[in-house]
Order: structure tokens, then C-alpha cells, then sequence
């Protein structure tokens, strides 16, 4: 299998990495980085579960090719909580009881991040509609819209 040379961005730190030509960005998370936070679902882009923040937008990880995350800036789960502080969306989901088996939390959770980046005061139908893509078995969908609600009260990008 051929190899690539691709320079990503990570949870702020660059990464220049050479990973098989067939690889997707969730791959490179998992295997290559040890970003296991990122989870490995459906592999066709429906259930969410792989979401990461590329570029600033939401996307479902297991469709980007390594190639095509060449440059970009991603922001996983893991770099979501900072200094030892989880951010606001992960305290409101623990307070809100958002988190059931876990299995989406991380998908949820960037999906959200990446609304309140765009709309820090989302209604919530805006807030339905950014989490539409995550599927979860748990069927947490309203406490999981609670705790986005709540953690806009109080956000500040970032």
C-alpha cells in the first residue's frame, strides 16, 4: 500500500505524519495519534459517532480522507477540556445527565462545539437540527438538547 506525508493540526499541535493512501482522518486520530475519544462506528458517515471539528465545521471523520485533511486544523474531544477543566458542553452533559452509554457523547458533543462556535445562543431547534446527524441508542436526545441550552447560557467561544 502506498504511503502519503499529510501536516495536520490537532487539538493545537501539529502533526506531520505518513499514513497509508487508503486511510481516513479517523484512522489517522485512532491509530496513528491515540485519539481513541473519536469513536469508530458505522464507517459510512450516518451515525455521527466519529464527529470531529475540521476547519471549524463539524465532520464526520470516517469520510475525510487522510489526503484531504492535509493542512487542516482538528479539534477532537480530547481537546475539548483545558488545563484539567472540562469545558462548559462537557459539565452541562454531566449535569444534565446527557450521557447514557457514552457511545455518542463524543460526536454529540463536537457537533454541539461546532454550533455554539457559529451561534452561541441557539434555539432549540438550531440545537436539534447541529445534533441531527448523531445517532444516539440511548435515546438521551432531550437531555442532550437540555444541557447544549444550558451550556449557551454561560458560553464564550472557545
Amino acid at each position: 500500500m502506498k504511503s502519503i506525508k499529510i501536516q495536520i493540526r490537532v487539538n493545537d499541535k501539529t502533526h506531520t505524519l505518513s499514513v497509508p493512501a487508503n486511510w481516513t482522518l479517523l484512522d489517522v486520530l485512532r491509530e496513528k495519534l491515540g485519539l481513541t475519544g473519536t469513536k469508530r462506528g458505522c464507517e459510512i458517515g450516518e451515525c455521527g459517532a466519529c464527529t470531529v471539528v475540521m476547519n471549524g465545521r463539524a465532520v464526520n471523520s470516517c469520510l475525510i480522507l487522510a489526503a484531504q485533511a492535509d493542512g487542516a486544523d482538528i479539534l477532537t474531544v480530547e481537546g475539548l477540556s483545558q488545563n484539567g477543566k472540562l469545558h462548559p458542553l462537557q459539565d452541562a452533559f454531566l449535569r444534565h445527565d446527557a450521557v447514557h452509554c457514552g457511545f455518542c457523547t463524543p460526536g454529540m458533543l463536537m457537533s454541539a462545539y461546532a454550533l455554539l462556535q457559529r451561534n452561541p445562543a441557539p434555539s432549540p431547534e438550531e440545537i436539534r437540527q447541529a445534533i441531527a446527524g448523531n445517532l444516539c441508542r440511548c435515546s438521551g436526545y432531550q437531555q442532550i438538547v437540555e444541557a447544549v441550552e444550558d451550556a449557551s447560557r454561560n458560553y464564550t467561544s472557545g
